[in-house]
């Protein structure tokens, strides 16, 4: 039964990728494989174990992991914190007593 197994290999150069195009090329099963080196991503088509197809390009000596899908865009997390405008802040500072307005410049100025 022919399938697609595609992995993330850590490949950094033309070498790095012709290491891993020479085991896929002796691997038994392998119908076609794509290697695009920019992504580090390997594609391997064709009668395979994704297990195998993982232990005969780790056998480049290239790390090499399953490609996991991308998880869905996580929607913006906007701050709950409500942001004063500065005079209510220029107005809280003026509050507080004197001795407190020292020693808050004095830890921030450590």
């Amino acid at each position: 039964m022919s399938q697609t197994v595609v992995l993330k290999v850590r490949m950094s150069c033309q070498g790095c990728s012709g290491a891993v195009k020479r085991v896929l090329e002796k691997m038994e099963g392998v119908e076609s494989f794509d290697i695009d080196l920019k992504e580090q991503k390997v594609t391997v088509k064709g009668n395979v174990q994704p297990d195998a197809v993982l232990q005969t390009v780790s056998k480049s000596g290239k790390q090499t992991a399953f490609w996991e899908a991308e998880a869905p865009a996580q929607p913006e997390v906007k701050p709950t914190e409500e942001v004063k405008p500065a005079e209510e802040v220029k107005l809280a500072e003026e509050v507080k007593p004197a001795e407190e307005v020292k020693a808050a410049e004095a830890v921030a100025t450590a």
